[in-house]
Order: structure tokens, then C-alpha cells, then sequence
């Protein structure tokens, strides 16, 4: 046998045995609901990531409603894109950077206005999936209690998902959540000098 026939061999028998591994699991994952889904880390791509879930959804007949926490500003390309496309309810609701702001009662009203209007989309079983960006910010500076966001997420309609998107994710978000990603940071055009830019950061 040559190396090359022994390396195809060796991988067929390694790809047997893993689809049979990937199988079982498939088979066993019988529970279908929604899913809370939560993007935390200092890594790039936490909201990204939420808004291509958004693409998925819409492309399987989904209605979507978004609430975007301490973000202001409207002019990104995500909600440029999204607010075009029929069944998006799309809520930009912060009032900028909590650095910029330096108004803690503001940003606490701003958070409290947008949860109500999360807490909309969460009682509506015509939506199919609700966009949190940037909640775990306002969990984290203490604009809105740990403790009430988690229960109305655990409330919400039983074919609903969920992501909540931010740094810091608190342990309670962590602990209920079906999927959580921690992005970590490898590097970042940033740090090198180079200055944020439309249609990459926003």
C-alpha cells in the first residue's frame, strides 16, 4: 500500500467512526423550542452575529424584532439593510456609548424604555425570533435588574429564540441560556490605528 492509499485509509476509518459519533447525536437531539442564544466576549462579532441569525430567520419565514440597548446611532448597515425587509420590527433605543452619555439616569430610561419594548416582542408568539444587542451592557452596569430580565426571557413563547448579544454577560444570563459563544480577541484593526469604518463595524 502507498502513503497515500494508508492516509485515505486512515481517514475513511476516521470518518466512519466520527459520523457514527455525529449520528447519535443527531439522533438524541429529538426536543425542538426555542432556543436563548447569548454572544458575550471582548472578541469582534458578538451584534454580527445576532444580525446573521436575523438573515437566517427571514429566510425561513420568521418574523423578527429587534431592540438594540445603549447603541444610538441609526445609520448602520445592518438596520439600513433590515428595516427594507418585511417582517423586521427594528428598535434602535440607547443613547450612545455609556462613556459618551455620562448620564446614568438617562442610559437607566433609555434601558428601561427598551426592555419594555423587548418585553413586547417576548409576549408575541408571531414573532419567531428577538434580537437583544447589547443587553448584557445594561445588565452589566445595573440599568435594568438581572433578576426580572431572566424571568421575562424564561416567559417568553415556547417556539421563540432568542440572542442577547454584549460583554460581560452576567452568570444568571449564562446560567439559563441554551447556547452561550465568548468571543475572544486574537487581534483588532483598532488597536493598530485603523479607524472604524461603515459596512465593517457599522
Amino acid at each position: 500500500m502507498s502513503e497515500t492509499e494508508d492516509k485515505d485509509a486512515r481517514h475513511n476509518v476516521r470518518m466512519v467512526r466520527k459520523k457514527e459519533v455525529v449520528d447519535s447525536h443527531i439522533a438524541a437531539a429529538q426536543t425542538e423550542r426555542g432556543v436563548l442564544l447569548v454572544n458575550t466576549g471582548n472578541g469582534k462579532g458578538k451584534s454580527s452575529a445576532g444580525f446573521g441569525l436575523v438573515a437566517r430567520a427571514l429566510g425561513h419565514g420568521l418574523k423578527v424584532g429587534v431592540v438594540q440597548f445603549i447603541k444610538g446611532r441609526s445609520d448602520t448597515g445592518e438596520e439600513s439593510f433590515y428595516r427594507q425587509q418585511p417582517g423586521v420590527s427594528w428598535h434602535v433605543m440607547g443613547e450612545g456609548f455609556t462613556w459618551e452619555t455620562q448620564d446614568r439616569a438617562r442610559d437607566v430610561a433609555a434601558a428601561e424604555a427598551a426592555w419594555a419594548q423587548a418585553c413586547s416582542f417576548l409576549r408575541d408568539p408571531g414573532i419567531g425570533l428577538v434580537v437583544l444587542d447589547e443587553l448584557n451592557i445594561a445588565l452589566k452596569y445595573g440599568y435594568l435588574e438581572v433578576d426580572r430580565v431572566v424571568a421575562d426571557l424564561m416567559a417568553r413563547p415556547v417556539d421563540q429564540h432568542v440572542v442577547v448579544t454584549g460583554r460581560a454577560a452576567p452568570p444568571e444570563l449564562v446560567a439559563v441560556a441554551d447556547t452561550v459563544t465568548d468571543m475572544t480577541v486574537v487581534k483588532h484593526a483598532f488597536a493598530a490605528g485603523i479607524k472604524a469604518m461603515a459596512g465593517m463595524e457599522w
